[in-house]
């Protein structure tokens, strides 16, 4: 059970910074981890962080051309 208080869809896509068109296509295909809550969808913060870490892309040293 979550200890920190869930947030909807809207809040989410605040907290991503995208639409809320993105986070539901992302509900829609599974690559977004969420709670059904009855029929609505909510979402744990630490879950939405856990998201971004795990698609974080690190930078690349730039080639050197010599």
């Amino acid at each position: 059970m979550p200890t920190e208080a869930l947030i909807a869809v809207d809040q989410a896509a605040d907290r991503l910074g995208v639409s809320v068109r993105w986070i539901r296509r992302a509900v829609a295909q599974r690559t977004i981890p969420f709670i059904k809550v009855g029929h609505y969808v909510r979402f744990e913060p630490s879950a939405l962080d856990a998201y971004v870490d795990t698609n974080r892309v690190d930078a690349q040293t730039p080639w050197l051309r010599r």
